[in-house]
């Protein structure tokens, strides 16, 4: 029987304050394809798990061990999955929900990859425009209104 994947997911817009730039990775599976951290929700697992799972296996950053803050952006999106990933989910799936997260860093890291390619760290204009994914890209430009607002109960 084949598994597959749930149609909910996170987004994790790692950046670096001191720089201002974004982390950005190349898929393995389409080499065309810049975006940052994602990954689909484990059964029974909340978004804000699945957000610190997906980034430690993407890029080797512990966010609980470092003790780093995890932003969640309160805000979801639905968007109809793209036709080259369609295969991974169950025939009748078009959408995907998607919850967006920001990842704060004092220094720009080198992730270990082992689920991409390649990783580059752009300015903010230049990551949302490399990203083929329109939530990516809105999600990115949003890094300067999210900076700006004081959310209380983040850890």
């Amino acid at each position: 029987m084949q598994k597959y994947k749930n149609p909910e997911s996170v987004l994790v817009v790692i950046y670096c304050k001191r720089t201002q730039r974004v982390l950005m990775l190349q898929r393995k599976d389409d080499p065309n394809f810049w975006q940052s951290v994602t990954g689909s929700l484990e059964k029974n697992e909340l978004p804000r798990d699945t957000a610190i799972r997906e980034v430690f296996e993407e890029t080797g950053i512990d966010i609980n061990g470092k003790n780093l803050k995890l932003i969640d952006a309160k805000h979801v999106v639905e968007f109809e999955i793209f036709p080259q990933f369609r295969y991974r989910y169950a025939p009748e799936v078009k959408i995907n929900k998607e919850h967006w997260f920001y990842l704060p860093l004092c220094d720009e890291v080198t992730p270990v990859l082992t689920e991409h390619l390649s990783y580059q760290w752009l300015t903010i204009n230049s990551a949302a425009n490399l990203t083929v994914s329109p939530n990516n890209g809105e999600a990115i430009s949003k890094i300067g209104s999210i900076e700006k607002i004081n959310l209380r109960d983040q850890k």
